[in-house]
């Protein structure tokens, strides 16, 4: 399972991942930014830089990842999306089963 999430600054992306790597929610953390986001907030369209973070995890994880990151996530309602993988590498799955909290 991919999880993709987004918050304001690089400094606040590395304190999530910090978090979620430590507790082993998630096997690994790509932050990437910066991204422009447009999006409606309190009647009105918004425009922020943003950081986008990519992270892959195992499905029953999910559920505890998310709660974390809404626990230290700077934002009222912060983005957070389970995206699934149909296919990939057999031995990467195998490592995020290995290295994630069981």
């Amino acid at each position: 399972m991919r999880l993709l999430i987004t918050t304001c600054t690089e400094d606040q992306a590395e304190e999530i991942a910090g978090h979620l790597l430590k507790e082993r929610l998630v096997a690994c953390v790509n932050i990437v930014g910066p991204v422009k986001s447009k999006y409606w907030w309190e009647g009105k369209i918004e425009t922020e830089n943003e950081c986008m973070l990519f992270m892959k995890t195992r499905d029953e994880l999910v559920p505890l990842a998310e709660k974390k990151i809404k626990e230290v996530h700077p934002y009222q309602v912060p983005e957070i999306i389970s995206l699934e993988i149909k296919e990939g590498n057999p031995e990467y799955f195998d490592w995020v089963e290995k290295v994630t909290k069981q």
